[in-house]
């Protein structure tokens, strides 16, 4: 890190300063301006970031100059990385895919039916949850394990591998036996436990942007996961809580160059909570592929007018089949294929 000191600071207060890094098993390189002192603090970084240093007197700021994301960081690895899910590779690959399904599993048959239809029309995951985290506790819950029995069976008919929300630690040995991803939901972006616990899984993880994080609170979530010994993290863009009221969230497509710049995790787009309007989903599909997007993950359901959840926001399998081919034709002129 570095100190910069005030133009006030007097001689006594920066030997001071200089003494405490001493004292805290650091180093310190001074370096005198017209006006202010700049003293630059060596030594491990977690101990560094971890010292009280911007309290002394005299001391103006304190600038951070490593990442506080070792693992995560792009130049942890120096290229791009590519996670498979189920032998779908996400990533550092010239393919993008397609993440479909509805909100919510609601029966056998209707996730089964999706399944068939999506996959025609070239999704390479199902993606359904079982476990539904709502903002009222009288709203549809989700069917839990006889929901991610559903899913498995769409797996054994269709063969894509399925992607599913873990929402409590406890339930992580069933939801492993079934899936072939983890998703952490919006709201438990930051749940540490769970976030560590998915960590030792030996399954990949979709994690979703929380809808009140920045794009380093993101990125300090994955690092959670890593540091744990799972390197099959997938990150994902779900839309922001902004002061815009027209839209449900506000879809941060700045994201996807940023986070590309600063991991070499692979990056996923989720236009549907994005919006949160059906009739612009296919819109910001389009605009989500054109950022960058390693993935995009788009809810599809028979009849969303009748969804248990989220209906509002998932498009039909005829939408969904006439988005394809334009969602190819940016592919190609970005130089990714679908």
């Amino acid at each position: 890190m570095i100190i910069i000191t005030q133009p006030s600071a007097t001689e006594a207060q920066i030997d001071s300063i200089v003494a405490r890094v001493h004292e805290f098993g650091l180093d310190a390189q001074i370096s005198r301006g017209a006006s202010r002192v700049i003293i630059g603090v060596i030594g491990a970084e977690d101990l560094v970031r971890e010292k009280p240093l911007a309290a002394m007197p005299g001391v103006e700021a304190i600038v951070p100059v490593l990442k506080p994301y070792r693992l995560a960081s792009y130049d942890a690895r120096g290229k791009a990385s590519a996670v498979a899910v189920g032998g779908i590779m996400i990533g550092a690959t010239h393919d993008v895919a397609l993440i479909c399904g509805p909100c919510s599993v609601e029966s056998e048959d209707q996730i089964v039916s999706i399944a068939r239809k999506v996959k025609k029309m070239g999704a390479k995951l199902l993606r359904g949850g079982a476990f539904k985290p709502r903002t009222s506790p009288y709203s549809f819950q989700g069917l839990r394990e006889d929901g991610l029995r559903y899913l498995a069976e769409a797996r054994a008919q269709t063969g894509l591998p399925i992607i599913t929300e873990i929402m409590d630690a406890r339930d992580l040995p069933i939801v492993e036996r079934y899936a072939d991803c983890l998703q952490i939901g919006t709201r438990n972006m930051q749940n540490f436990t769970l976030l560590k616990e998915v960590g030792r899984s030996r399954l990949p993880v979709l994690l979703k942007r929380g809808f009140s994080a920045t794009i380093n609170d993101l990125i300090m979530s994955a690092e959670y996961i890593l540091s744990e010994g799972n390197p099959n993290v997938l990150l994902c863009e779900r839309g922001i809580r902004t002061f815009e009221t027209a839209t449900r969230y506000t879809l941060d497509l700045n994201a996807v160059p940023l986070l590309k710049s600063k991991t070499h995790l692979p990056v996923i787009v989720d236009p549907t909570h994005g919006i949160g309007l059906r009739d612009f989903v296919p819109r910001m599909s389009l605009a989500s592929l054109a950022a960058g997007a390693d993935a995009l993950l788009i809810e599809v359901h028979d009849s969303p007018d009748l969804a248990k959840s989220d209906g509002e926001q998932a498009i039909t399998p005829d939408t969904f089949a006439d988005l394809v081919p334009r969602l190819r034709a940016v592919a190609q002129a970005v130089g990714r294929a679908l």
